[in-house]
């Protein structure tokens, strides 16, 4: 039986690390990917994706995460990665608890500090967080639970073969058991020494694959839980910035610095590199402060420049399309507005700079890259900087910036003071970091009943990836199925496939214009991707008269991607009849080694008044949602279904209403009431979210998976509600604005006829 193949494969080697209480770290060799049998010839993306080239890039440095069994008999476990609500550190601690044989309560994971020893395996992104972490960490816990039996042996003077662990207990076959804690010092070492370990097989699993509740969900909900702006660092007060009116403005001059700063609460007002920082008591008297604040603004990269302007720029930089020599050519354009890549929490740190020495407090998910950016803006040797991360209220894609960070350490050296600095909610839409406008581009060939070929061209903004991500890609370039292109090409490749066999089929991705703040929000590319490529598919099922759900059926590439689709098919009860101005659509999304599908119901019949909410409807509303998911092997199944519940929401939002609109330089929402997300009347009554049976020993991606295959199920079921395929997101984009537009601060002269800053 040891040596079956089975067992082999679950054989990995860790290290009892030197230590007055039991300390473990982990060594892995990761095993070559299963070959896989596609019909058709795979794209990059199936062959070594986002997630693999992370995971790449974090083995060489695995041996310096350790977790330490204390003495009271919990596990401590400081996790390199961020939490901003996906619910890692509950998975982690299920996992450590699985293998550990330890209740899940007295396993105590915290976020590190900003270690830079670790190189890339620092870095939160690309649903990679418990897909990377998962084999070290069970490792780490497997070799402390052999010496735990081993210490447990000696004590009990009996064969380790004979003992068995429960509940954070080993326990003999005469009924005797020792605890943990009490083994904690008893089984710890005075010099670093390699052992091997066997895992646990899933089937033996009792905590991983159950649904467990958050962790940290009674300090949510009791107000208990700490974010940034919770704490309380000594001297550290309030600072906020005001900004200029147009994206990426300067500072000339500031024209009232003594007037405000002899306002009520008012202690320091400074120019940094983005705009003019105040300090004071309180919150409110910052606000009071930059409204009153009078600046000589220098103009900013984009200034006099529109929604148009910048489309007629991408539209110039488009690939072409190859011209078909047989068959019938299926075309479509679509274009993609800007998207706000607000966080719940708006953008914050906490800094205190010295003259020797600096300490940064924020939620920041590559703090490694803050730490080394820190010290050099400082002048300081990165040692004498520390960065402590903290909870984030939100993030996908946000925080992989640390934008707050590098203006509160500036504020803080030139105020001489601690500083705790929060960005305003209209900062956030306004100078805030964005999702870029693109535009899709697709062409596919048929013949008869086939498609002989399939084409995408992506052009968009160009996407900033200087957090981590393309400095990572430029080390690993050697091991990439992609050659050599640019920073966003590669991870376009890597993230992107066709999951249909369309004959010959190429995906492409071009960026221009590096003036805007842009950021990866919740999926990267992959949801505009899909939307074009799914009514694409549609469209191709009704050239051929063919049901869009028996389309996808017939032509999908993956048993997991067709197991997931007959699913929500299924579920959903794919081609009952509705109302006319109602309808279904259905779409697929494979991504991070997860298959997902959704089906979702649009009601867009003529608008009316929700008398229970008092909010007119604006818009159509998607009823009905049903999510299929195959993530492998899912650690807990309820967080996962909350990842895709909320993954929902962003899809709707980014299809139905939620976009930014650039006007002479500078975005016009300013808030969440004017950000028109998901809001309660076009929420879904009915959301169902299946999670499929494990398919895999390891689990695939999670949080960003979600959005691609529901918001494209959502363009299908408007398209289907209406008779009309709709081109541009959000459809509501060119729509007259439902919100008054907000001043800049300070205000910048507005159109006398509209209240807008000129035409669009």
């Amino acid at each position: 039986m040891a040596d079956s193949p089975q067992l082999d494969r679950r054989r990995f080697v860790g290290f009892v690390v030197a230590a007055p209480t039991l300390a473990v770290a982990v060594r892995i060799v990761a095993a070559p990917p299963a070959a896989a049998s596609i019909p058709t010839l795979p794209g990059p993306a199936e062959l070594f994706d986002l997630g693999d080239l992370q995971n790449l890039a974090a083995q060489p440095t695995m041996n310096n995460i350790m977790m330490v069994l204390n003495r009271d008999g919990t596990v401590s476990f400081a996790l390199p990665r961020s939490e901003n609500g996906q619910g890692i550190m509950t998975s982690t601690a299920m996992i450590i608890a699985e293998e550990m044989d330890i209740p899940v309560k007295r396993v105590k994971v915290t976020l590190a500090d900003a270690r830079p020893e670790l190189i890339w395996n620092q870095l939160t992104g690309g649903s990679n967080s418990t897909r990377s972490t998962y084999m070290p960490i069970r490792t780490a816990a497997a070799v402390a639970k052999a010496k735990l039996r081993e210490a447990a042996a000696r004590e009990f003077g009996v064969s380790e073969r004979s003992l068995t662990t429960s509940e954070g207990a080993v326990v003999a076959e005469d009924g005797r058991s020792i605890d943990y804690g009490d083994l904690a010092v008893l089984a710890a070492v005075t010099e670093t020494t390699e052992v091997a370990v066997t895992l646990k097989a899933p089937e033996n699993f009792r905590i991983v694959g159950k649904g467990h509740g958050r962790t940290d969900a009674r300090a949510a909900v009791t107000g208990k839980k700490k974010y940034a702006m919770d704490l309380k660092v000594k001297g550290a007060k309030p600072t906020m910035v005001c900004r200029p009116p147009t994206i990426n403005g300067t500072v000339k001059s500031v024209l009232n610095r003594p007037a405000v700063l002899a306002m009520p609460g008012v202690t320091h007002v400074v120019t940094i590199s983005t705009g003019v920082a105040v300090r004071a008591r309180t919150f409110g008297q910052c606000i009071n402060a930059v409204r009153a604040l009078k600046v000589n603004w220098g103009p900013g990269p984009v200034d006099g420049l529109s929604d148009g302007d910048i489309l007629a720029e991408i539209k110039s930089a488009e690939l072409p399309l190859t011209p078909p020599l047989l068959g019938t050519a299926i075309d479509g354009n679509f274009t993609f507005w800007f998207a706000s890549n607000s966080a719940l929490e708006t953008n914050c740190a906490i800094a205190d700079v010295r003259a020797d020495r600096a300490e940064i407090w924020g939620p920041m998910k590559v703090p490694i890259a803050a730490k080394q950016a820190i010290a050099q803006r400082l002048g300081l040797q990165p040692g004498a900087v520390k960065v402590h991360v903290i909870q984030g209220g939100g993030s996908f894609g946000r925080k992989l910036f640390h934008d707050a960070a590098m203006e509160a350490v500036e504020a803080s050296k030139k105020m001489g003071k601690p500083v705790k600095l929060m960005w305003h909610r209209a900062d956030d839409s306004r100078q805030g970091r964005v999702h870029p406008m693109a535009t899709s581009r697709v062409r596919a060939v048929t013949l008869g009943t086939e498609v002989l070929s399939f084409e995408q061209r992506h052009t968009s903004i160009s996407t900033d990836f200087t957090h981590g991500f393309g400095e990572m890609i430029t080390a690993f370039a050697g091991s990439l199925p992609v050659g050599d292109i640019g920073f966003s090409e590669t991870i376009y490749a890597l993230s992107q496939s066709l999951h249909y066999n369309f004959g010959l089929t190429t995906q492409l991705m071009s960026e221009v214009d590096t003036r805007f703040n842009t950021g990866s929000m919740r999926n990267i590319y992959s949801p505009n991707t899909a939307v074009a490529r799914e009514l694409m598919v549609d469209k191709i099922a009704k050239s051929m008269n063919k049901d869009p759900y028996q389309f996808r059926r017939e032509f999908v590439r993956t048993p997991r991607l067709k197991a997931v689709l007959e699913k929500v098919a299924d579920v959903g009860n794919w081609g009952r009849p509705m109302p006319h101005g109602m309808a279904q659509g259905i779409a697929i999304h494979d991504e991070y080694r997860t298959a997902t599908a959704c089906l979702v119901e649009i009601d867009c019949r003529p608008k009316t008044v929700n008398r229970k909410i008092r909010q007119a409807r604006t818009g159509p509303r998607v009823t009905k949602v049903v999510f299929a998911i195959d993530a492998g092997l899912p650690i807990n199944p309820e967080g996962l279904k909350a990842q895709m519940m909320g993954a929902s929401m962003d899809g709707i939002a980014l299809v139905l209403t939620s976009s930014l609109h650039l006007r002479n330089g500078y975005f016009l929402e300013a808030s969440w009431d004017n950000y028109a997300y998901t809001r309660q009347w076009n929420t879904p009554p009915v959301v169902q979210v299946i999670v499929m049976p494990p398919t895999s020993d390891t689990p695939g991606g999670a949080g960003e998976v979600g959005v691609a295959a529901s918001g494209a199920a959502v363009a299908a079921a408007y398209a289907r509600a209406t008779g009309v395929m709709p081109t541009s997101f959000p459809i509501n984009h060119k729509s007259p604005l439902h919100f008054k537009v907000k001043p800049t601060v300070p205000p910048i002269p507005q159109s006398p006829t509209n209240g807008l800053p000129g035409p669009r």
